[in-house]
């Protein structure tokens, strides 16, 4: 009788140690360019390929983290970028929540169109926007501003942000609208104290997504920005290519430290990801 059982417990071991062999491997692949970029960033002058396996070299220095700050303007492309990524962040959250509400809550007259349209502008690459919304912005005199291109953004990241949050308030019961309404409150605030914070999870994918749109977009803030003193990180890095070479060492630096702010965000966020909140206020 204690063969069948083990033969089972054996196999559920190696099941296990398969599942975290294949886990293994992947992780291996996911963190091979990210290893391969801090390489490229310590070594000498500039040198992309190299024999070595080591991720961290013989004659490794922090000669072209010192450069990038010290010979080039890179504290400026850091300010742009987080001025534009925060503005476009809270602008994308500020309409999505409300619109998302309003096509949840509300029925209005074009509703059903509405949220077509939005679906539909999702069917098109950003770029085939790019020309209308340059001719836009050209006429009302945004181009080289922050103003035209936080448009831009917060034009490409609303549409899946707006779906995005309609779905997670139709999983909000109506109730907990209604139980506040009694004690007193006007919609408004059952919106601002009762279904926000249950849609807290939501915020924070919306609050990831605009921020990501804004934060590593290249080709819309070429077109817009033509300012070298506006430019943000994805156009200062590009400039580090010329026709005659790349300065990658420069390069993998700026990659390096671009990414950390992006990590931190999700680390400190990662909580809510997963977050049980509707669930909890109903049982409360």
């Amino acid at each position: 009788m204690g063969e069948p059982g083990r033969t089972r417990s054996g196999r559920s071991a190696l099941r296990i140690l398969a599942s975290y062999a294949v886990l293994g491997v992947f992780s291996l692949i996911a963190l091979f360019p990210v290893l391969q970029i801090v390489t490229i960033s310590l070594r000498p002058a500039d040198r992309l390929l190299s024999t070595s396996l080591e991720v961290i070299p013989k004659d490794a220095s922090l000669a072209n983290y010192i450069a990038l700050f010290t010979e080039r303007p890179f504290f400026l492309w850091l300010a742009n970028s987080t001025l534009v990524a925060l503005v476009v962040t809270f602008t994308g959250v500020a309409l999505a929540s409300t619109c998302g509400y309003a096509f949840s809550r509300y029925a209005f007259t074009g509703k059903r169109i509405g949220l077509l349209g939005l679906l539909v502008t999702q069917m098109f690459p950003a770029t085939m926007l790019l020309l209308p919304m340059y001719i836009m912005l050209v006429m009302l005199h945004l181009i080289n501003t922050y103003l035209g291109i936080v448009i831009m953004y917060s034009a490409t990241a609303l549409p899946f942000c707006i779906w995005q949050m309609k779905g997670y308030y139709d999983t909000i019961p109506t109730s907990l609208e209604e139980a506040g309404r009694i004690d007193g409150c006007n919609q408004f605030q059952a919106f601002q104290r009762i279904i926000l914070p249950l849609a807290a999870p939501a915020l924070v994918i919306t609050a990831l997504f605009s921020f990501m749109t804004a934060w590593t977009e290249y080709v819309v803030a070429a077109q817009i920005l033509q300012d070298t003193d506006m430019w943000t990180l994805p156009l200062g890095l590009k400039s580090f290519e010329s026709n005659m070479g790349s300065e990658w060492g420069l390069y993998g630096a700026a990659s390096v430290i671009v990414t950390i702010p992006v990590v931190i965000l999700f680390l400190s966020l990662s909580r809510w990801l997963v977050s049980g909140l509707t669930l909890g206020s109903v049982k409360g």
